[in-house]
């Protein structure tokens, strides 16, 4: 496992910033020994993300990180930007760090392995630039196979109303309640903060030519059913069914894994969908969002995940308590009480695993 800092410049506390508060929570790939953050420094990253720290220092600039943790092998660009667009911001500690022969990992759709600057830099110095999101050669990626077909385990993608509202979060934690019941459960990564987190398997949904999108998530889906014979595979969710910005997503990930069941990701105190705020698009009807996902995917949503984002500490049991009673289905915030009663719920949707859970 290779020491990383994080790059996040201003985005920590920011929805933009979900790759670093991705791997700030949970990282098998990397040990993150620091991020990049001059608006946070001096915070403990995990208390600046959700409360909870975990002794990972916030610095201001790349000079201030070495001088306490030493020079770590890796910089990791932790921002999901609009477009996949590097910020300006960002050049000066990428030079710092090619320069010092860091790897570069990145997620964006601008590849920074492209960049005539820091090809140069990196080649200078020895170092390597590692962009994720890179779709694999034409030759060797995979049309549709209905490979589903073919699939002896319970497939459950956690989809959702919006972006960067929680989606990979539930299905990781979900993932690993449902190991802990004993299960064979596998997290099958759709976007490029999973992939940075260590997925075993996964593709970049968003940056697969459309005529390869659901072959290639299919496939992902079906290596890891044949490599580890799961009892539940937990797809990770993109975007939303009916977000005008999004149209591939949430669709090609239904015809891939053709879900024997759906949990759908809500955060009932957000006014306007996480794409542009300045555009005000109202997120949809969460009932007419779930009759929807029911009708093109032919299954139920048998419950959701919500994220507390925008209400008050007081509000929130009111709210799911509502939408609880309304929708007639389980809301767990995986934020404040883990994915065990998710993790129930789906055990419950599908007694053959039952004879499987430990205890």
């Amino acid at each position: 496992m290779k020491d990383a800092l994080i790059l996040c410049e201003g985005k920590l506390a920011h929805p933009t910033g979900k790759t670093a508060r991705g791997l700030v929570r949970c990282s098998r790939r990397f040990r993150i020994v620091g991020v990049l953050d001059s608006s946070n420094a001096g915070s403990d990253a995990g208390e600046v993300v959700d409360g909870v720290r975990r002794n990972i220092p916030v610095f201001g600039s790349m000079t201030d990180a070495i001088d306490v943790v030493g020079r770590p092998e890796a910089l990791i660009i932790g921002v999901a930007t609009i477009g996949g667009r590097l910020p300006p911001e960002f050049r000066e500690p990428i030079r710092q760090a090619l320069r010092g022969g860091m790897e570069v990992h990145a997620g964006l759709h601008e590849f920074l392995s492209e960049d005539p600057e820091f090809s140069a830099i990196a080649h200078e110095n020895g170092a390597r630039i590692f962009d994720i999101r890179r779709e694999p050669p034409l030759e060797k990626m995979h049309g549709f196979r209905n490979l589903a077909s073919q699939i002896d385990a319970v497939r459950l993608p956690v989809l959702g109303t919006d972006s960067a509202i929680g989606k990979r979060t539930t299905a990781m934690e979900l993932t690993d309640a449902l190991v802990s019941m004993g299960l064979n459960a596998v997290f099958v990564a759709t976007g490029q903060t999973g992939l940075l987190q260590g997925a075993d398997y996964g593709v970049p949904l968003d940056s697969i030519q459309g005529d390869y999108m659901v072959g290639e998530l299919e496939n992902a889906i079906y290596e890891a059913y044949k490599n580890e014979r799961p009892d539940v595979i937990i797809i990770e969710g993109q975007g939303g069914l009916t977000h005008p910005a999004y149209v591939c997503g949430t669709r090609a990930i239904l015809s891939a894994s053709m879900p024997s069941a759906i949990i759908l990701q809500h955060a009932p105190g957000r006014k306007y969908r996480n794409y542009d705020p300045s555009l005000k698009i109202p997120l949809p009807d969460l009932k007419e969002e779930i009759d929807l996902l029911e009708a093109f995917s032919k299954t139920e949503v048998i419950a959701l995940g919500m994220s507390h984002e925008g209400l008050r500490e007081t509000e929130i049991p009111e709210v799911s308590g509502d939408l609880e009673r309304t929708l007639g289905m389980p809301v767990v915030d995986v934020y404040l009480e883990g994915a065990g009663r998710l993790a129930r719920t789906v055990v419950e949707r599908f007694p053959h695993l039952g004879n499987r859970v430990k205890g």
